[in-house]
């Protein structure tokens, strides 16, 4: 289970590339606002999964 600690960083990744899709559809046509959201969303994604992740890491050390 020691890769949870490396997928949340895929979350930021997948934000960097949607905020790049949306300020390149903000200058031509196409509406910018769903890959805003979705870059919204990962980022949110990505602290909810990090909270998650250290509160599973101090379950088990609080056990006595």
């Amino acid at each position: 289970m020691n890769y949870l600690k490396y997928t949340q960083y895929v979350y930021l990744i997948f934000a960097g590339f949607f905020v790049y899709d949306g300020v390149t559809k903000f200058h031509s046509e196409g509406g910018p606002w769903l890959s805003f959201f979705i870059a919204a969303l990962a980022i949110f994604m990505f602290f909810f999964r990090r909270k998650f992740a250290k509160k599973f890491e101090n379950h088990g050390n609080n056990k006595p």
